[in-house]
């Protein structure tokens, strides 16, 4: 499987898998990572996609010294559910 990137162009990580591709949208307000959605293909719901999306987009933000603002409900539980990211959270 391949790695989470971020597409600076298109402002969204990206995840390709078998043929798809999973994106996490944001707006970067200064130093902030603003999530605003999260896509997922159908093919490819239901089998950790989403989680591994945002584990590698959270881990891109950490490296780069930002903070992240989940306006994405899915990026929001994710959060929720995992606390050794809290300390990303602006």
């Amino acid at each position: 499987m391949s790695e989470v990137r971020n597409n600076e162009e298109r402002s969204q990580f990206e995840l390709d898998v078998d043929g798809h591709v999973a994106r996490a949208e944001y707006a970067l307000e200064g130093d902030v990572v603003v999530f605003t959605h999260t896509v997922v293909p159908q093919a490819l719901q239901g089998q950790g996609i989403g989680s591994r999306l945002i584990a590698g987009a959270l881990a891109q933000v950490r490296a780069a010294g930002r903070s992240v603002d989940p306006q994405c409900s899915f990026v929001a539980r994710y959060l929720a559910q995992h606390p050794e990211w809290q300390d990303l959270r602006a």
